[in-house]
């Protein structure tokens, strides 16, 4: 089993300083081998960070600054194992949001999309597609809950779960 970090929507240092020192003590807990970011980063520090536990794969979201425009894609697929994997941040109101990614991503044959955008964590297989969303370990302004999430792999399957950041 291959385990996958995510994250999203980290707003560094807008909402907080820097990364919570507890994302990376889960992402290392958890063993995971590639972290996946689906922008709005805000900061290289996050990447930075994130570094220290596995590679980062990630993308822009639409508050990343310049600098990180310039070097993050808007989307992505990223292949482990056997799963082809959507990357993107997402746009426009959160309703229709998981439509919108899902058409992203029409002609690339994924088995999962990871999105962030909405800052609510989702977690739903839509016509066999997983749409994976971990929420946000640092801001609550429109959920309850600091999440982020985790894709065990086995092969050509794929199942995602949110972990509560304290």
């Amino acid at each position: 089993m291959v385990k996958v970090g995510v994250i999203a929507d980290t707003h560094i240092p807008v909402v907080v300083p820097k990364l919570p020192r507890t994302v990376i003590e889960i992402f290392r807990g958890e063993g995971v081998s590639l972290i996946l970011h689906a922008g709005d980063l805000v900061s290289q520090e996050v990447l930075d960070c994130l570094l220290e536990v596995a590679p980062v794969k990630a993308v822009r979201g639409n508050m990343d600054p310049y600098p990180l425009q310039e070097v993050l894609p808007i989307r992505e697929v990223v292949q482990v194992e056997g799963v082809r994997i959507g990357l993107i941040h997402g746009w426009g109101a959160p309703h229709g949001l998981e439509e919108r990614v899902m058409e992203s991503f029409a002609q690339d044959r994924v088995q999962c999309i990871v999105f962030g955008h909405s800052h609510r964590p989702a977690n739903r297989l839509i016509h066999g597609t997983l749409l994976f969303n971990p929420g946000t370990p640092t801001d609550t302004r429109f959920t309850s809950l600091k999440t982020l999430g985790v894709l065990e792999i086995v092969g050509d399957r794929v199942e995602g779960r949110h972990v509560t950041v304290p």
